[in-house]
């Protein structure tokens, strides 16, 4: 019998195949003593088994690049953390084998982490993937992971680790589905990077049967069970003609009448600026950098090393606009040689541009080399701060660029509550302002972007963020500056006619989704966009929003 379930769906197209489930986790290895003349061994078999799968880890990294790179790379650098480490080797010389030892030290820190406060709950669940990893090479067992399979089939998981999201062959794995997770989650971004139609946050997903047919929307986030012919044949039918939609959409983003929206990607290193290009960019709206401090977390990378990176990055968008966040540490992106490590919640401490401002040699390295990498070059270059608290901060950081002698324009993110609220204010010392739409709403509805159970909230649809949007939009229009999107929201082509009716001027996205919001906003005109942005913000849930506007651009 045909049923359907609604999940988030985070990565658009249609996949319908078979359910194969994610391999199982590592069982808890049995607590048995061992001689204390063999302490010695089993701390050797603890290192080599660290070491082997941080390996593994930089390798899976280096084939997959982009921001699947930095994810596996900080996961590797937590599989040999030296006080992890240190913690297996004394339990070792108490009795443990070197699988317990290293089970019950990971579980230690894991309740360290989780302490910290739900932010870092995405890296709990990256811990317990390391753990897995590194107890399965010891006990000799396979590695928990995607499942072995010759015929096409569709992926279903509590969660997926980046280690196996990284990975995935979009020649077998049609779509995925998870338990867990939310739409600015890491597996929904890496989804919409390889462009794998995906649902997550779906209650129940661990519950399909094996070898059930299912069928993935990951635009509306409906999952079919078991659907007959006709649902299959409707659904191929809706995904060819949004196919044959996005062959014909070519150009620069504008609406029906011509009212341009530059369509810009985001990029977490040159890796990615292949597919950016091949899509259509005009440029990039977000270059994250944090790719080459995650290289080594003990030490930051040359000014030299930094020089190259970026003009590999830049010189790919001749005449285009390319725009650069500094540095972004603290929180999940913790650096052992910037970031405290005793907060008591990382996420609300010391990160983004408060971490810069407390070793302004980093800042002031990064600046020095982003303007000899723009040296000579026909690009325009933006630069901005994360993490922007207020005006001080906004004129913080302008006067270190002036300091650097950069030749680009300074902006702020907006990914604070406090710095839509004073847009206007911020914008007496910067240029420009994009919005973190991730982390405003993270901070906006304290709901972490990594829990499923509070998926709701991360909503970018929700008018509480859509409040904010427009705040800062109608600030940077009063100002005459400009005021972009850099996050996951401007992936989702019906919300980017409503962020441009908002009064945003660029979007900037995953280069997978730059097609299909091209083509959505081509098909509407700026007053369309204007009146569906009314009617979102005058909603009083994210599905209502969402439904409203989705009335009104059809005519309804």
């Amino acid at each position: 019998m045909e049923t359907t379930l609604r999940g988030v769906g985070v990565s658009h197209g249609v996949a319908i195949g078979e359910v194969r489930h994610m391999g199982t986790a590592v069982l808890e290895p049995p607590a048995k003593q061992i001689p204390a003349e063999d302490a010695e061994r089993e701390q050797g078999r603890a290192r080599q088994a660290v070491d082997a799968v941080a390996a593994d880890l930089m390798a899976r990294g280096n084939l997959a690049g982009g921001e699947a790179q930095a994810v596996l790379e900080a996961q590797a650098m937590m599989a040999q953390d030296p006080e992890l480490m240190a913690d297996v080797e004394r339990r070792i010389v108490v009795g443990s084998t070197a699988e317990r030892a290293v089970y019950d030290a990971f579980a230690a820190y894991r309740e360290l982490l989780a302490s910290a406060g739900e932010y870092l709950a995405g890296r709990v669940a990256d811990l317990d993937d390391v753990r897995n990893r590194i107890v399965a090479r010891l006990l000799g067992v396979p590695m928990p992971g995607v499942p072995d399979s010759d015929e096409p089939y569709v992926l279903v998981a509590r969660d997926l680790a980046p280690a196996d999201t990284a990975l995935l062959d979009p020649a077998l794995v049609l779509g995925f589905v998870t338990e867990e997770g939310g739409p600015t989650s890491h597996s929904a971004i890496l989804a919409r990077a390889l462009g794998v139609p995906a649902v997550v946050a779906l209650p129940g997903a661990g519950e399909l049967a094996e070898g059930t047919v299912i069928a993935v929307d990951g635009s509306t986030g409906d999952i079919f069970v078991n659907p007959n012919e006709a649902k299959q044949a409707e659904l191929r039918a809706a995904a060819a003609e949004r196919k044959a939609a996005l062959a014909a959409s070519t150009g620069p983003g504008a609406t029906a009448d011509g009212h341009k929206v530059p369509l810009l990607a985001n990029v977490g290193g040159p890796s990615d600026v292949p597919a950016a290009v091949e899509a259509g960019a005009e440029g990039v709206g977000l270059f994250r950098t944090e790719f080459l401090f995650l290289d080594d977390s003990k030490n930051a990378p040359s000014e030299a090393k930094q020089v190259e990176a970026y003009r590999q990055v830049l010189e790919a968008f001749p005449e285009g606009r390319v725009v650069v966040r500094v540095l972004d540490a603290g929180a999940d992106k913790p650096l052992d040689f910037l970031t405290p490590a005793d907060e008591p919640n990382p996420a609300l401490g010391v990160r983004g541009l408060r971490t810069l401002l407390d070793h302004p040699e980093i800042l002031r390295t990064q600046l020095a080399a982003l303007a000899t990498a723009a040296e000579g070059l026909p690009v325009y270059l933006e630069v901005m701060a994360p993490m922007v608290a207020d005006r001080a901060d906004a004129k913080a950081f302008a006067d270190a660029c002036r300091a650097a002698g950069l030749r680009a324009k300074f902006g702020a993110m907006v990914e604070i509550p406090s710095a839509a609220l004073r847009a206007r204010s911020i914008l007496q010392e910067v240029e420009f302002l994009s919005l973190g739409t991730n982390d405003l709403a993270q901070y906006t509805f304290a709901a972490d972007r990594q829990v499923g159970a509070v998926s709701r909230l991360q909503d970018p649809w929700q008018p509480a963020l859509l409040d904010l949007v427009a705040l800062s939009a109608e600030a940077a229009m009063a100002e005459g500056k400009s005021c972009g999107v850099c996050g996951e929201a401007a992936s989702d082509p019906l919300l980017a006619c409503v962020l441009t009716g908002l009064g945003v001027t660029s979007l900037s996205m995953g280069a997978a989704s730059i097609p299909y919001v091209r083509a959505t906003l081509a098909k509407y005109t700026l007053a369309q966009c204007e009146r569906a942005a009314a009617a979102a913000r005058a909603s009083d849930s994210a599905e209502e929003a969402r439904s409203a506007a989705q009335a009104v651009l059809s005519g309804e």
